[in-house]
């Protein structure tokens, strides 16, 4: 007698840059689960990626109805368990296509919502979550009308970009004009024209790390920001949990995070929650419907060694969790900014700063040899320091002093000009 129980398989869906699928692919080995890659890479690449990513399924994100497509064709074929997003953009191509194959999903819509920031806090206000007054422009507007008709100090910021990639402060209507300017080219590049003006909300953040099972609202992880993040750029560095809020402010931060995802429709899977927090209470600045960026899931890991991943795959595959509960330690990580433009040539320090008490890892993600950009133009991180402690304090205290101990030199990038005849 043969099983004839198909097998469990996933499609991961992100793009082909991300830190995300190697965790994610271990926890599907971990579970015995076939895993898919569908990345979304640019039609000129495909033949390229076909011969380095084994079970590759290549899509076009920017075609929506192509890539669904593709993905049902696929499905017929080889029949899908579940669909996961590891990123922004492979959450929102993962709702549609969910929906395509009648998997269970956050509806499109909801997923839509997390990506665009004017969208979110329009849902953010129509569901009376605390969140910043707003207003949105475009790049054809008057700047200098725009500038007279805002309050600050203020934030200004593309409606579709993460990782603080063209968030400004301004003050003061010079400075407002100054970041309008220099959103310009960032935007250009994005092929977007809306910019997203909201009132500066002072006080400390955090970030809040959590799975919807239901609607309900399981909060996996809350991380302290000890760095203050006040501008003009936001330039996130540190995460360092268990948290050091009281518990009272820890419970309306989890409440606040519940009212956001509810609001913009948000019912299953894994969140991951920004918020201000001050003598009002918290603010929620933004809910993306994904996990924790870059490699920071590794500070994270439950009962009998289970990372992140295992959890949110197993959610998505239904099967059993034994305990959503964080190892009884404390953790961090720094995201190690980039301090000038140019071209990294060297890093110094590694071994002296691996060596120090509570550090457990360090990894330089930004290849030698390559342009490195700072915010707010840019949107990435030299590479990320981890540590592990009995307390707060004491990882706090690890991160930041082997990061001291880290030289990264940044050669100025030289242009090449080419001559009639050379």
């Amino acid at each position: 007698m043969t099983d004839s129980t198909p097998p469990l398989r996933v499609l991961f869906l992100a793009s082909a840059k991300s830190y995300r699928m190697a965790p994610f692919l271990a926890a599907a080995e971990r579970l015995g689960v076939e895993a898919v890659q569908g990345l979304d890479v640019p039609p000129p690449l495909v033949a390229k990626a076909r011969a380095e990513t084994p079970n590759l399924l290549p899509l076009d994100y920017r075609d929506v109805d192509k890539s669904t497509t593709l993905i049902r064709r696929f499905a017929d074929k080889q029949p899908v368990t579940a669909i996961v997003g590891l990123d922004d953009s492979g959450a929102v191509m993962a709702a549609l296509a969910s929906a395509a194959l009648g998997l269970p999903h956050n509806s499109p819509d909801a997923t839509h919502a997390s990506r665009n920031k004017h969208l979110m806090r329009r849902l953010f206000a129509r569901g009376h979550v605390p969140s910043p007054g707003f207003r949105l422009w475009h790049f054809d507007d008057d700047p200098e009308i725009a500038a007279e008709e805002t309050r600050y100090p203020c934030v200004l910021k593309p409606t579709a970009l993460s990782g603080s990639q063209g968030v400004i402060r301004a003050d003061g209507p010079g400075e407002f004009v100054a970041a309008w300017e220099r959103l310009r080219p960032i935007l250009a590049q994005e092929r977007c024209d809306e910019i997203l003006v909201e009132d500066y909300i002072a006080g400390v953040e955090v970030a809040l790390e959590g799975l919807l099972d239901g609607g309900r609202l399981h909060v996996l992880a809350l991380f302290d920001k000890p760095d203050p993040l006040s501008g003009p750029f936001f330039e996130e560095t540190l995460y360092v949990s268990p948290s050091r809020l009281p518990d009272s402010a820890q419970e309306a931060i989890a409440d606040a995070t519940l009212a956001a995802a509810t609001a913009m429709g948000l019912r299953t899977g894994p969140i991951h929650a920004e918020l201000r927090v001050n003598e009002q209470g918290p603010w929620v600045v933004e809910v993306a419907a994904r996990s924790i960026g870059g490699l920071c899931s590794q500070t994270l890991r439950f009962g009998d060694d289970v990372s992140l991943e295992e959890l949110i795959l197993r959610q998505a595959l239904g099967l059993p969790i034994d305990t959503l509960e964080l190892q009884a330690y404390a953790r961090g990580v720094m995201m190690i900014p980039i301090p000038a433009a140019g071209v990294l040539t060297g890093v110094t320090g590694l071994e002296e700063a691996a060596a120090m008490p509570l550090i457990e890892d360090i990894e330089i993600t930004a290849p030698l040899q390559y342009p490195v950009t700072p915010l707010p133009e840019g949107n990435s991180y030299l590479g990320f320091i981890f540590a592990r402690g009995e307390t707060p304090e004491a990882v706090e205290t690890a991160l930041r002093a082997a990061h001291a101990r880290l030289v990264f030199v940044i050669s100025p990038e030289l242009e090449l000009v080419l001559r009639p005849g050379s």
